[in-house]
């Protein structure tokens, strides 16, 4: 009988696996649509703080996208409890995803219980940025701070993240910190667990 055999299964890309993959892209096509984005989020506002809320609201759903799909993959479904646990989760796993390695420092802040740092020496995306003077410290690390938040409030751990340029003696460029603010149930709660 003609026609008669195996029939070919086409397997649309939501029914495959979550394998590991090739996970790099290439920089400059990374570069190349970032700066699109700034770009078009620039056209769309009338002052600086806007478009940093503009590029952390982008941010935020990388973020949570990219919690799914860690928790997936390396853990098995299961998320974080544990404060220490989420930010060394972000620390490490997210920050490997997505720039390849892991963020230079994580420092718990000295002056409030509620604030943690995650530091970069150079962060990928103000890596190709030149900031025209009439922008002022206008910062495109709100898109990573973006990325934080949304992993952060996926998680159950709302908090206030804000991204910041720290001048360091000897270096040209500023280094970024990623500022932290924990909301107060986050802190209740992990004070309850002990």
């Amino acid at each position: 009988m003609i026609g008669v055999g195996r029939t070919k299964q086409h397997v649309n890309v939501v029914d495959r696996p979550l394998g590991k993959g090739k996970v790099e892209v290439s920089l400059s096509a990374f570069s190349f649509l970032f700066s699109e984005l700034v770009q078009y989020s620039q056209t769309r506002v009338d002052n600086i703080a806007e478009l940093e809320r503009r590029l952390e609201d982008a941010g935020a759903g990388v973020g949570l996208r990219t919690l799914e799909l860690l928790c997936h993959r390396e853990k098995g479904n299961r998320r974080e409890t544990r404060l220490l646990g989420i930010l060394s989760f972000v620390h490490s796993t997210v920050w490997k995803c997505l720039f390849g390695k892991v963020a230079d420092s994580l420092e718990k802040g000295t002056e409030h219980e509620d604030e943690y740092m995650i530091s970069e020496k150079e962060l990928l995306v103000n890596r190709f940025i030149s900031v025209p003077k009439d922008m002022g410290a206008f910062n495109c690390g709100a898109f990573v701070a973006g990325v934080v938040k949304g992993v952060l409030d996926g998680a159950g751990f709302p908090a206030r993240v804000t991204a910041h340029f720290v001048a360091v003696e000897g270096q040209a460029r500023p280094r970024t910190t990623i500022l932290i603010k924990f909301a107060e149930e986050v802190l209740q709660r992990e004070a309850r667990l002990g």
